[in-house]
């Protein structure tokens, strides 16, 4: 908002569009605040205030109001969960009683929703593991308001500093939510593995358990490293749990894809404002989980295909022969190895090959030290999106022949369908699906999974402007960022950087301000090459950059090439 004279002018905070005057009966707004304004017949009216333009916690709140995310819930429906955390404990459902097993869960650790816990023991010369998963179908009643709420939003929306869950906190952070100490209603998946990681048995049913210690991603890092000792309670089935995944991990498909990624993690002061962030890799204390969670959703898969029984399977294509081969054409004109191509390519091939190419990828950016982000975003274009689905088609992906979500049901409505499909096989107090509500639920939860994700990616970006433009006011606007070329468009190349923060700004380097040379996108979209010079701004190459402009509330950040100026 800003004043001129009498009247108070709106701006579009979001996409660059129109000012307009607000009308008589809208609230009062200073400038910099930002305002929730209704566009009506007599023109637009603020209704709400939601912080200032400068903040980025305000900003990102106010982005979920953009995009239609509900904050909170109607006081029905927080009466209804409050109602549904004290009956479920008291309902007469058959459950084993584990509350006496050492049981750990692990979770990043600002988390307070947690779905998944894990026991493990010996079993001759194997490990028997039981994965233990909220039991959110014994407190969310199917076709209740809490069901059609939870399908309705479809997913919890995280966001640096939020998140919006998909159940009221007396469930998701509470009742559901597998904390410390506390008995908690879960449903259990018993699977003994082999020594070489081949599952041997698995069994499913609801239980009670009660976690001895609620370790953080990076506490774990910090056992397998030395530097620190577990809790002596949860110690051996940690050690366990360990060996299991390192075996499974050995045995998964060879066209399984193998994607390092790091997601970004900011910081904040009392006020909301940004203060720090950091990259955070995926560790082997990651991958213990997800090793864990993935032969969990696989045995799962397994049962309700052999029964028949309606549910929700994530699925993913294989990919298309021809994209796959313009995948290494491109990465040939990048200089990246890759492996040869069957001049007649099924999709079977294509998933296996491409799945060769992402270990090929990792081990050549390992080597150069940079790329990683620009030839891993190559590899994730040529493959089609996973989506959920009342047909089993496979994970191409995971190299799963069938595959369903469904440990995480307290933030996933597709995990949640997937419980009580589960529980309707083994009879367990639950009706078998609806086949036309779980076909219905497919399509929403893969839209609402599609959205959620779109706003956690400009969330990310709006709070590393912030964070930028205050370490370019400490350290001054000529500051020279070491950085690397992530992606090339026709307008212009993307720049990942960030120096000791692990690169997590991205900005774009327009041709327009290269005024020595013109600069054309090349046939394989790998490169810019300048008409003049031949000079190619390759993706995965470094670059030195500065930055000239950002538009923190947009997450838009302009670069220029680096001339002089301080190292970052």
């Amino acid at each position: 908002m800003e004043r001129r004279g009498r009247f108070t002018i709106a701006e579009p905070l979001f996409e660059r569009g129109p000012r307009v005057a607000l009308t008589r009966g809208s609230i009062n707004l200073g400038p910099g605040e930002i305002g929730l304004v209704d566009f009506g017949p007599r023109g637009a009216r603020a209704l709400r205030p939601l912080g200032s333009a400068e903040r980025a916690r305000d900003v990102v709140a106010a982005l979920l109001w953009d995009r239609g995310v509900d904050r909170g819930f109607p006081p029905a429906l927080e009466s209804e969960a409050a109602d549904a955390a004290t009956a479920a404990r008291e309902a007469p459902l058959a459950r084993r009683e584990l509350a006496q097993m050492a049981t750990f869960t692990v979770d990043p650790a600002t988390a307070r929703d947690f779905d998944d816990a894990v026991s493990a023991r010996t079993e001759g010369d194997g490990i028997r593991l039981w994965v233990h998963i909220a039991d959110v179908a014994a407190h969310v009643r199917l076709g209740g308001g809490l069901d059609s709420e939870a399908l309705r939003r479809g997913t919890s929306t995280y966001v640096p500093g939020a998140v919006e869950p998909m159940l009221p906190a007396a469930l998701s952070d509470a009742a559901c939510s597998l904390a410390p100490g506390v008995d908690r209603l879960a449903v259990t998946a018993e699977i003994v593995l082999g020594g070489d990681g081949e599952p041997r048995s698995s069994g499913f049913y609801r239980s009670r358990i009660r976690s001895d210690a609620r370790l953080a991603y990076d506490q774990l890092d910090e056992f397998f490293d030395g530097r620190t000792a577990p809790p002596p309670g949860v110690a051996e089935p940690l050690d366990l749990a360990r060996r299991a995944a390192a075996a499974l991990a050995a045995r998964r498909p060879v066209g399984s894809l193998e994607i390092e990624s790091f997601e970004p993690e900011f910081t904040f002061d009392s006020d909301g404002n940004v203060t720090g962030a950091r990259a955070v890799p995926q560790t082997e204390a990651h991958k213990l989980i997800e090793h864990l969670m993935i032969l969990t959703n696989e045995r799962v898969a397994e049962v309700l295909v052999q029964r028949r029984i309606p549910t929700l399977y994530r699925v993913h294509e294989q990919p298309e022969p021809e994209r796959i081969a313009y995948l290494v054409e491109q990465l040939a004109d990048l200089g990246v190895p890759t492996p040869p191509v069957p001049e007649r390519m099924s999709p079977t091939q294509a998933g296996e090959l491409v799945g060769e190419i992402s270990r090929a990828v990792a081990r050549e950016a390992a080597r150069r030290g940079h790329g990683r982000d620009a030839y891993t975003s190559l590899v994730l274009r040529s493959l089609k999106q996973a989506y959920y689905s009342e047909r089993n088609i496979g994970h191409a992906g995971l190299g799963s022949s069938a595959y369903v979500h469904f440990t995480s049901p307290i933030r996933r409505y597709p995990d949640l369908v997937a419980h009580r499909a589960l529980l309707s096989a083994i009879g367990a107090g639950e009706d078998e699906p609806d086949p036309g509500a779980v076909r219905d639920s497919g399509w929403r939860s893969s839209e609402r999974e599609r959205e959620a994700t779109a706003i956690e990616r400009d969330a990310d970006r709006v709070c590393a402007s912030f964070l930028l433009t205050r370490e370019l006011f400490e350290s001054g606007w000529k500051r020279r960022f070491e950085g690397e070329i992530s992606g090339v468009i026709g307008a212009g190349a993307f720049v990942r950087f960030g120096g000791e923060l692990g690169d997590v700004y991205e900005g774009l380097l327009p041709v327009r301000v290269m005024r020595d040379d013109r600069f054309d996108l090349n046939q394989t979209e790998t490169a810019l090459v300048g008409r003049r010079s031949g000079r190619a701004l390759r993706r995965g190459d470094p670059i030195d950059v500065r930055v000239d402009s950002v538009d923190a509330p947009r997450g838009r950040v302009d670069l220029v090439p680096a001339e002089g100026g301080e190292n970052g």
